[in-house]
């Protein structure tokens, strides 16, 4: 469309993965890095992750074609599968057919496919993209096919690329082993202002059959700030901007015109709205590497230095999210804090009721005992003068001396009192009496 009128042999702004275009930026040169350093150790697992429109892709297609020819690649793109699936998957990849046969046929088979490979000399490079889509169970089925190996190397390396939530997945207790076996692991960071002047117009020249056009550094300042240094971000916004450019015959590209391309992008929907500083500082994540066993901790693989993005922009950043993280951390602390003294106080609360209740269940028997035990009789008359000043005689023939007949206890009221005061809760004072 405007490519034959800015003098360009093809769209230099595709949103699609041509390493042709890939510029050689900081973050990405150290990826490539660091990939090159994983395949050619015969390192375990290798991850990769980035933004959203980061380059990933394009930075994976730049080293698939980099390998020479007795590497033997596999490459996954659709991740939403099960464990099971995902095994079919592989081999389908590699060229093995799994249809009729059971998980331990396919890895039988898979297995000896492996082994066959490196007795001819060749390298197996699995290559899953949009590994964040992976479940738990597929991750640790990943995991399980690394434990195929010799004794000096493995048999498969695993190159695992997805968007930064798959460092949150990797960080699950229940894939602790799989942590452990990974080797490299590198973050891909937005482009700095300077950078992204240089990307655009990297592009621009890569694509002239002419005099390159340039897009002047005040126009890519703007660029920067409404792209965050997100490629694929900053190749919808310099695309449209070409589109508005031709159609207004402006062989040169100013401030003003882009800005009449970022209220477009944003009426049409295509970019979404300006999202505050604060909002941008609190979704900025620092670039770096790290080693085996913790993906977010500091890299000790001896390829490069440790990563900072050296943008303005995230300097400034990292002391408002380290006191965010520190009081949303203080803030923890005193709910844990909390949670724990009042389970405390509940289960003190839980054993005295215990207690009560044990309490309450002697006097219960002890009341039942009193009303179900029997009355004694009177003792043998041994004197004149009536009966046992103890007992006093009721009923008919009150008086006479008869077997059988029935007394009442002279201190059976005062006893009645006592149990009463038992029951009303003097607890302590009662047991002692007793």
């Amino acid at each position: 469309m405007y490519e034959r009128f800015y003098e360009l042999r093809e769209r230099p702004f595709a949103l699609s993965p041509d390493p042709d275009y890939l510029y050689p930026s900081r973050v990405h040169r150290e990826a490539l890095d660091y990939l090159r350093y994983g395949l050619e150790s015969h390192a375990g697992f290798v991850v990769i992750t980035g933004e959203i429109g980061s380059g990933k892709t394009t930075l994976l297609q730049t080293l698939l074609r980099g390998l020479d020819a007795q590497t033997t690649v596999g490459r996954i793109v659709n991740t939403m599968l099960e464990p099971r699936e995902l095994l079919e998957t592989i081999m389908i990849d590699f060229g093995l057919d799994p249809s009729g046969r059971s998980k331990p046929v396919m890895l039988r088979d898979l297995a000896e496919y492996l082994v066959d490979q490196r007795l001819a000399g060749r390298l197996i490079l699995l290559v899953i993209d949009e590994a964040q889509n992976l479940s738990l169970a597929a991750l640790e089925e990943l995991r399980m096919l690394s434990n195929l190996e010799t004794e000096k190397s493995k048999l498969l390396q695993i190159v695992l690329v997805g968007q930064p939530n798959l460092r949150d997945k990797l960080a699950a207790p229940e894939l602790e082993q799989l942590r452990q076996r990974i080797t490299v692991s590198y973050h891909l960071s937005p482009l700095d202002s300077e950078e992204t002047a240089k990307y655009i117009n990297h592009r621009l020249r890569r694509a002239s059959i002419g005099a390159p056009l340039e897009f002047p550094r005040d126009v890519t300042d703007i660029v920067h700030t409404r792209s965050r240094g997100v490629p694929r971000i900053i190749n919808v916004i310099c695309d449209a901007t070409l589109v508005f450019g031709y159609a207004e015959e402006r062989r040169q590209i100013d401030a003003g015109l882009m800005a009449d391309v970022l209220v477009e992008l944003e009426a049409t929907g295509v970019l979404p709205p300006v999202r505050t500083a604060a909002e941008t500082t609190r979704q900025a994540v620092p670039a770096g590497a790290v080693s085996a066993g913790d993906v977010n901790s500091p890299s000790v693989v001896p390829v490069a230095p440790a990563i900072l993005p050296q943008s303005a922009p995230a300097a400034v950043a990292q002391p408002d999210v380290a006191a965010t993280y520190a009081a949303a951390r203080a803030l923890l602390e005193e709910a844990k804090s909390r949670a724990a003294q009042l389970d405390q106080r509940e289960q003190m609360l839980r054993q005295r009721e215990r207690e009560l209740a044990d309490q309450r269940r002697v006097l219960a028997e002890e009341y039942r005992l009193l009303r179900t035990r029997p009355t004694a009789p009177p003792p043998p008359a041994t004197r004149v003068g009536g009966p046992s000043p103890a007992f006093a005689p009721v009923g008919p023939g009150a008086g006479s001396r008869t077997e059988g007949a029935r007394f009442t206890p002279v201190r059976h009221e005062t006893a009645w009192a006592r149990i009463k005061r038992l029951m009303l809760g003097n607890t302590s004072s009662a047991l002692e009496e007793n």
